[in-house]
């Protein structure tokens, strides 16, 4: 027989004594709990840190439109001329029309929608800008407000020459002065998207000029302009058919112009189904691209609606399938 030392004894005991307690403590009862013990049996709103209502937590979503990917209402449409396109009821959240909502497109110079936003957000409006020689460096064949360099003018003028004429020039000197540089107000502008929850979206550059890496879905331009209506300055630059503006060139002599929106809404080229106020918007135009335009109405219910056409045919067919998707809101 092996024999066992005092020691060893003691140690025995030990682990006997601690086995005798964990065993007692899991047979012991409700009524032997302290009296505030928490009962892993049972639920009591009681046992809540806050009360209910408290604890009710707002979705992100809980203010958007949401859909699936699955398209609709584009058999009563000519969805043929455009490759994207969709329509939301701001009021109702409702997504109305859907085309292709999530595929990648070109968004032209509908980009400077989420410029504007940034630059209202972050800028004083009276703020002087001076423009760069690389602001006015664009092609021959890009949309300008015609700047030229060392022009010192407001960043309130500089967003009407960028919304309404659609300038280029506009945009890059907007973001230079807003970040240093374009690429570092691309970070800007793809952190802010995301924000919005535009996540299959990147941006290179303020103004929507072709480039592979800059791309937007209609879904995510929803999402940007959705953001931007509820500004009040965005919608007032929208909106407006012409702006004067004033401001000084690099030798100091005074420059005036006037800006006018290539909207076809404002301008005669297009008019919108009956009942309808049609707010304002933004074009945009490349060979990439096609023909777009994001647009902000009113039906005759009074319901915002943003409505989008990417990639059309030819610049009639934009306007004509917009019509025909913003007869879908008929009251």
């Amino acid at each position: 027989m092996k024999c066992i030392n005092n020691f060893h004894l003691k140690q025995l005991l030990c682990i006997l004594c601690t086995a005798a307690v964990f065993i007692s403590g899991c047979g012991t009862t409700t009524e032997q709990l302290p009296g505030n013990a928490y009962d892993a049996y049972t639920y009591d709103k009681s046992y809540l840190v806050a009360p209910e209502e408290e604890q009710k937590k707002e979705f992100f979503s809980s203010e958007l439109c949401v859909t699936n990917a699955i398209n609709f209402g584009m058999d009563e449409t000519d969805s043929q001329v455009a490759q994207g396109a969709g329509a939301f009821n701001l009021t109702t959240k409702e997504v109305v029309y859907s085309q292709n909502i999530f595929t990648q497109l070109y968004p032209a110079s509908t980009t400077k929608i989420l410029t504007a936003y940034i630059i209202i957000r972050d800028c004083a409006l009276n703020e002087i800008a001076t423009v760069s020689a690389e602001a006015v460096d664009q092609a021959d064949d890009s949309s300008v407000c015609g700047l030229k360099k060392g022009d010192n003018i407001t960043v309130n003028d500089l967003l009407y020459g960028m919304m309404l004429e659609s300038g280029n020039d506009a945009a890059e000197a907007l973001a230079e002065h807003h970040s240093g540089s374009v690429e570092a107000f691309a970070k800007v502008m793809n952190e802010t998207a995301k924000s919005f929850g535009a996540t299959k979206s990147n941006f290179v550059n303020p103004s929507g000029l072709p480039n592979e890496n800059h791309y937007t879905t209609i879904y995510d331009m929803y999402l940007i302009m959705n953001e931007a209506v509820h500004t009040p300055k965005f919608v007032e630059i929208i909106s407006s058919k012409k702006k004067s503006v004033t401001y000084s060139s690099e030798s100091g002599a005074i420059v005036e112009k006037t800006y006018s929106n290539n909207n076809r809404y404002f301008t005669g080229g297009a008019t919108a189904p009956e009942g309808f106020e049609i707010i304002g918007g933004k074009t945009g135009t490349t060979g990439a691209a096609g023909y777009c335009l994001v647009l902000y109405s009113k039906n005759s219910a009074g319901e915002d609606i943003i409505s989008i056409v990417f990639k059309a045919d030819g610049r009639h067919n934009l306007y004509l399938l917009m019509n025909q998707i913003l007869s879908r809101f008929a009251k």
